[in-house]
């Protein structure tokens, strides 16, 4: 009996420990749960403080549910929080501005605090982590105001002018290739590659005084297409959660793929450059933004630096204007815009009536239908529907919420772009708003960005699409493609074909092209041909 009381006393004993044992586990288990929901819970700015808070989840915060559509899901949360609210992505605290009047007040008003660029794992670390950061992405400090200043004063309204036969000679050749593709409107032709060559051939030319591409065939055209889309992935605001949440930079593929495009860029980039010094060396250059630079002996550019600028005008010549001079086809093309297109022609015309608005265009812009139908397309066509984001350098009042420095601020371009406060009838194309004196005064649209760090590049943009504009209208009849499925979707969020990349890449789509003066164009053709044979 002793020994048997004796082996109970033991298992009860042995009972109670492993009770114990597995209470203090679970105990365990849950401070170590609650410590690391905290750890990895925790954001960079505090909560602020008398600031409308979007609800979220534990470690993720709102990047669920703003999935893949960041504009339009942060739109819809405007209209029940109101224009600005915090949102928490990952263990990032984003102030969102969705009206047209609090971008004005945050960007433009208090554009002094908002200067500067937060800095991002997957970008700024792995893409960028061998030729730099673009001049857009730098954050603020001496070298980049350096580098906006240079890049401002050769993109300035004189320095533009002086770049027209460039203009001339890239929308002359992608014309010229629309009508002999096209068999003046027999086949229905993709406008996408054109002008993807008219865009980025003007900025390479205008930094390295050479083009790259005689044909939109060209390999290495593609390549920079290719690799320029996929690096705007990478500064997409939706694109990247390791960005947002640390604890995924273990997992291998965003890394991978991410070094892969930053090879493959710095392959061209160094390219580029070494063309650049050797003809410089050789005494074959021609002027150019870079050639200016490096053969200044005061120039207070280091290496590093030039490199930005370069790489700066690579990206940039894909940013806005392809995009916008591709969907602002569709839309002429399509049954509304057969409309716009002949009202644009006839305005034109009543300019022009010599028909000389081909070459006048280069040197004047003097239709204002045209002018206004090219901020509608900009409006209308926000391509990048969340800018680039901004961090203030300091406190930021706005409605008796203090918004502390530091914190960073996403643009909902395309939501104040579509602001019914703003503009009537916003989901309209109609660019008679930017004749009027309500809507057409001050900001016309965020299509470029706003305030202090707005894009440096507005003027040339806006040069190249007049001119573009000017000679496609007065070049073709633009008509509907013959086989419904080669129509363009013309809903700004709906026709980009990758939701999350930064910039709006148009879904495949073809236009007929019928010349309304063959013989009349093939006389332009020519003509530009011949000034521009030396370029």
């Amino acid at each position: 009996m002793h020994s048997s009381h004796l082996v109970k006393e033991y298992c009860n004993y042995l009972d109670n420990t492993l009770t114990m044992t597995v209470q203090t586990l679970a105990i365990a288990i849950i401070v170590v749960v609650y410590l690391a929901i905290r750890y990895f819970n925790r954001t960079d700015i505090p909560k602020i403080k008398g600031l409308p808070e979007i609800p979220g989840v534990p470690i993720f915060g709102n990047l669920l549910q703003l999935g893949d559509q960041h504009a339009t899901v942060a739109a819809k949360w405007a209209k029940k929080f109101g224009p600005v609210f915090q949102v928490r992505m990952g263990n990032k605290r984003i102030v969102f501005a969705n009206s047209f009047e609090s971008v004005r007040q945050l960007w433009i008003k208090d554009s002094s605090a908002l200067i500067s660029r937060p800095t991002f794992h997957t970008f700024h670390s792995v893409v960028s982590s061998s030729q730099g950061f673009t001049i857009g992405t730098s954050p603020w400090d001496e070298s980049c105001k350096k580098r906006r200043k240079a890049a401002a004063t050769a993109l300035n309204r004189p320095a533009v002018q002086s770049y027209m036969p460039i203009i001339d000679l890239e929308s002359n050749s992608s014309i010229k290739e629309l009508y002999r593709d096209s068999q003046n409107g027999k086949l229905d032709v993709n406008p996408t590659a054109y002008f993807q060559r008219y865009a980025l051939n003007t900025s390479l030319t205008l930094n390295y005084g050479f083009r790259i591409a005689g044909n939109v065939d060209d390999t290495l055209l593609h390549e920079i297409v290719d690799v320029e889309r996929g690096v705007s992935n990478f500064r997409s605001t939706s694109n990247n959660w390791q960005d947002y949440i640390p604890l995924l930079r273990i997992f291998p593929k965003m890394n991978n793929e991410a070094q892969d495009f930053r090879g493959r860029r710095d392959k061209y980039l160094t390219y580029l450059l070494d063309v650049l010094k050797d003809q410089i060396a050789k005494g074959t250059d021609k002027p150019c933004i870079t050639g200016n630079i490096l053969k200044d002996p005061e120039a207070k550019l280091n290496d590093a630096e030039v490199k930005s600028i370069c790489l700066t005008m690579v990206s940039a010549g894909l940013d806005t204007v392809p995009g916008n001079l591709i969907m602002g086809i569709a839309y002429l093309a399509s049954e509304d815009g057969q409309r716009i297109q002949e009202k644009a022609y006839n305005a034109i015309m009543e300019v022009y009536p010599d028909g000389d608005a081909w070459e006048k265009c280069l040197v004047e812009e003097k239709v204002p239908y045209v002018t206004a139908l090219v901020k509608e397309i900009l409006r209308f066509w926000t391509v990048i529907p969340i800018c680039l984001p901004r961090e203030s350098t300091k406190d930021i009042e706005w409605n008796g919420a203090t918004i502390p420095a530091g914190t960073t601020f996403f643009m909902n371009a395309w939501a104040a772009d579509y602001d019914e406060e703003h503009f009537k009838d916003a989901d309209k194309f109609i660019p008679e708003r930017y004749l009027g004196l309500n809507e057409g005064s001050g900001t016309p649209h965020y299509g470029y960005g706003a305030g202090s760090r707005m894009c440096a590049g507005s003027h040339l943009a806006n040069r190249e699409l007049f001119t573009a504009f000017i000679r496609l209208i007065t070049a073709f009849h633009m008509h509907t493609a013959k086989e419904a499925a080669d129509r363009p979707i013309l809903n700004a969020i709906e026709c980009n074909s990758i939701p999350t990349a930064l910039t709006t890449e148009p879904k495949p789509f073809k236009v007929g092209f019928s010349a309304r003066n063959p013989q009349k164009l093939e006389q332009w053709i020519a003509e530009s041909d011949e000034r521009t044979k030396d370029l």
